[in-house]
């Protein structure tokens, strides 16, 4: 299993920042992202980006992903004030699969910080052989999947009444979300 971490809204004053997990089987992997990037050419994008994309473009680009295997677990965080200790907690509750190949997190961060969420998930006894940091130009597809969903989800939480609304609910219907974890 290869676990794709992506935030969205951690650069705004106000709403809500969402941290969201998305799950994908290893075996399944190469299957995933090579879906991933036909869904992009047949919209005619060159990678797909929450804040880049219009509504109809998000859409039908959502509307493919229901279509492909994956889970995801989501933590929704009010404006945390340190990002890093946030994700760490967020991690302690959301990762408890023991099959964890590799962790690829969107954003370059230090050495010091992979090694450190190494430790916190060995301290809870899970292991995961890999945890690296990707920026979005160089990301694989399934950063940019997590990009989406928690792009959806964050922007869902700040404006309840919108389109965000009925795709979330459509994640949760196709049993897409398998858990979230809400701290305000």
């Amino acid at each position: 299993m290869v676990v794709f971490v992506d935030e969205s809204g951690t650069h705004k004053q106000a709403d809500h920042a969402t941290i969201a997990l998305v799950y994908v089987e290893v075996k399944d992997l190469e299957k995933f992202e090579k879906e991933v990037e036909r869904i992009e050419k047949s919209l005619r994008i060159r990678y797909f980006h929450w804040t880049d994309e219009r509504w109809s473009t998000r859409d039908m680009f959502l509307e493919r992903l229901l279509g492909l295997r994956f889970t995801l677990k989501v933590a929704i965080l009010e404006n945390p004030v340190k990002l890093s200790e946030s994700l760490e907690t967020a991690l302690k509750h959301l990762v408890v699969e023991g099959n964890i190949r590799k962790i690829i997190i969107d954003g370059r961060k230090p050495r010091w910080y992979t090694q450190r969420l190494k430790k916190v998930l060995r301290d809870k006894e899970i292991s995961v052989k890999k945890i690296i940091t990707v920026r979005k130009d160089e990301s694989s597809p399934g950063i940019r999947v997590a990009d989406c969903l928690a792009g959806l989800i964050r922007y869902y939480y700040d404006h309840p009444v919108s389109p965000a609304k009925v795709w979330y609910q459509r994640l949760k219907k196709a049993d897409k979300i398998k858990f979230e974890l809400t701290a305000f």
